[in-house]
């Protein structure tokens, strides 16, 4: 099988060739109209809205049986339920509280998970944001964009990953999709070479509004790059989907006067739909298989990884950010948890 690591990075540049190319000359590649999801459970963070909410009424169409939206606000949880399943009246959905901004609230979400779910097929991680102010999380030391889009999402992933194992039925891996985007490949990421690395997100003199987002989801590639090392595609398959760029989600709702007006007009003219936006994610949890295990996936296909990764530099740097990461969650110990994932 030939996955991300194994392909040469892309020369090509971003803008304009890989962009209009992954925006309107790639096909979306939809699940068999067959496809039958009866008796399956599915996890959506960040469900109550845009991507996430599209790509649960698309499971639910096909039949999937009992979805969990994990959403910071009950209320905006249960309005979302409700629309569901006035759509899908036969489908169980419950809302489960999850706060990415909040180590606690992380672990006690990974617990429900083992203690109240005898089953678990797969899990869509969607929760994220773009900020463009500089802003510092508020139980954490990090910025806000690095804490939900990379550390919040690499320690629930972890924290995840024996549930997926066990709770799928035996000859059928747990899926696990971590949305990302084509924008990693067009990242600056201007502190990649810092030691140590994530502090460094911290200092305010490295923000840039614009490339941030970009940076934080080149980090999900580097996590990716060693995580498979941990875990077999036996047991879980995790990919990276890129939704592209997508009207009409909350992404950049933090945009104010000229900006809120120049994305909502860059979006009309060159986004995609939420339906073919979020055809993304099952695309990437019901047509793909082993094949994409630790894999970019953009345009519907296997893409590689941000060229940086495959230099020495790049390496440094992912073992350099593996290190970190695993050493910020010590204390529910991750890498226990990781090292369990080995074991037959």
């Amino acid at each position: 099988m030939v996955g991300s690591k194994d392909l040469e990075p892309s020369t090509t540049p971003f803008f304009p060739n890989i962009f209009l190319h992954n925006q309107f000359r790639a096909k979306p590649v939809w699940p068999s109209p067959s496809t039958d999801l009866s008796g399956k459970v599915a996890i959506i963070t960040g469900g109550n809205a845009g991507l996430g909410l599209e790509a649960g009424s698309q499971l639910l169409a096909l039949k999937l049986s009992h979805l969990i939206l994990a959403v910071r606000s009950a209320q905006n949880g249960e309005a979302a339920a409700k629309q569901l399943l006035s759509q899908h009246p036969n489908a169980r959905i419950d809302v489960w509280s999850l706060d990415m901004s909040s180590n606690n609230s992380i672990q006690a979400f990974a617990r429900r998970v083992e203690s109240d779910l005898n089953r678990l097929d797969m899990v869509i991680l969607n929760a994220g944001l773009r900020k463009l102010v500089f802003d510092t999380n508020r139980t954490t030391p990090h910025e806000e964009t690095i804490q939900i889009n990379y550390l919040a999402t690499a320690f629930l992933t972890i924290l995840l990953l024996p549930a997926l194992k066990s709770k799928s039925p035996p000859g059928c891996a747990g899926r696990l999709t971590i949305v990302n985007a084509a924008l990693s490949l067009a990242a600056k990421f201007p502190n990649k070479n810092e030691v140590p690395l994530l502090p460094s997100f911290d200092d305010p003199k490295y923000f840039d509004a614009i490339d941030r987002y970009n940076s934080s989801k080149v980090l999900s590639h580097m996590f990716l790059w060693k995580l498979v090392d941990y875990v077999s595609a036996d047991d879980v398959i995790i990919n990276l989907p890129d939704p592209g760029f997508v009207k009409g989600t909350d992404l950049t709702r933090d945009a104010k006067g000229w900006q809120k007006v120049a994305a909502e007009l860059f979006g009309a003219i060159t986004g995609r739909t939420k339906v073919v936006g979020a055809s993304t994610y099952l695309d990437a949890l019901l047509n793909k298989g082993p094949e994409s295990h630790g894999c970019f996936l953009m345009s519907w296909e296997v893409h590689p990884f941000a060229s940086f990764l495959y230099t020495p530099e790049g390496n440094k740097s992912i073992e350099q950010l593996w290190q970190e990461t695993l050493s910020e969650y010590e204390f529910a110990g991750v890498r226990s948890v990781l090292e369990s994932m080995k074991e037959v």
